[in-house]
């Protein structure tokens, strides 16, 4: 008996999945959740993962993306996505949360909660939005610290480690990719390029570096907003789109409140909303009844006479 409460595919699984597609020369897209609802969509629609921005999770909470979020907020909102999708999940976890020995744990903790992969940054605390200008980098040898804390920590070796670089826009696109190099040596899967401007600048890196790559398609920052299918020809293996979901909600909810706010009413809104059917196919409530079901049935068939669905005793 198969419950709903949880997707079925192991963490283990999942992993394997993400590395097999980072693999394939297929690349891998992977829209960024706001909330565990949003990750079913995702996986609905077609997608090959899904990923879980610091961005995204800062602006949810109604804070700033400079590192103010914890470790603890951060693993269980992953935790929260990752159960309910059968794709991979990817998620920022910034620069590890401190120290090395602080991203070591970082890894052991994203792992327990069913994560396929992280990916963390060599900025300095407090780190910045990496489309934001005034952010600084730590020197090479203190993110390679990093990654090997990270690396040596994981006890899956599907657990995917990503090192994100933000040099490109500070020491520019050579220093960025000698970073990444090294980066790689220190056991990093995954190459993580922050910030390039343009296609030119993308293939470039990828000329240059063996691993392979993940973009960052965000909107109104500093690259280029790539299609998938150029991405792809250039020949990176991973696409991240971590805060249009969020975006999209946002406006769709501000706009609609403002209507409210003038007219009184949301009656001209409704054509703009999910169903009640939408939202409840998506939370898969006849999957909950029929389990309810089941569980009684087999409560009878031990026990008598006794209800063990919400309805208690007959």
């Amino acid at each position: 008996m198969t419950g709903p409460l949880a997707a079925p595919t192991s963490a283990a699984d999942k992993r394997a999945a993400f590395r097999a597609g980072l693999a394939s020369n297929r690349i891998q897209r992977l829209p960024g959740a706001f909330n565990p609802l949003v990750a079913r969509v995702i996986q609905e629609i077609g997608f090959e993962g899904v990923y879980v921005s610091g961005a995204a999770l800062s602006a949810d909470l109604a804070l700033p993306d400079i590192g103010l979020t914890t470790l603890t907020e951060v693993a269980g909102r992953g935790q929260q996505i990752a159960r309910v999708t059968d794709l991979p999940v990817l998620i920022d976890a910034d620069t590890g949360f401190g120290e090395p020995m602080n991203a070591a744990r970082t890894v052991a903790v994203l792992e327990d909660a069913g994560l396929a992969g992280c990916h963390l940054e060599d900025q300095v605390n407090p780190k910045r939005c990496g489309h934001l200008d005034g952010k600084a980098v730590v020197p090479t040898a203190e993110m390679v610290r990093r990654i090997r804390a990270a690396v040596s920590a994981r006890r899956d070796p599907g657990f995917v480690v990503c090192a994100r670089t933000d040099a490109a826009g500070i020491e520019g696109v050579d220093a960025a990719i000698e970073r990444a190099r090294a980066y790689a040596d220190a056991g990093a899967d995954l190459i993580f390029t922050e910030a390039l401007r343009d296609a030119s600048e993308f293939e470039r890196f990828r000329a240059a570096v063996a691993t392979p790559l993940l973009a960052n398609m965000t909107e109104f920052g500093k690259s280029d907003l790539l299609t998938a299918r150029t991405l792809e020809a250039i020949g990176y293996n991973a696409v991240i789109y971590p805060v249009t979901t969020l975006r999209l909600a946002l406006w769709a909810a501000e706009a609609g409140l403002r209507e409210i706010h003038e007219r009184g009413t949301q009656a001209g809104l409704l054509d703009r909303m999910q169903t009640r059917d939408r939202l409840y196919d998506l939370l898969r409530y006849d999957r909950y009844t029929e389990f309810d079901a089941e569980v009684a049935n087999f409560a009878e068939s031990l026990f008598g006479t006794t209800d063990f669905s919400l309805g208690g005793e007959r």
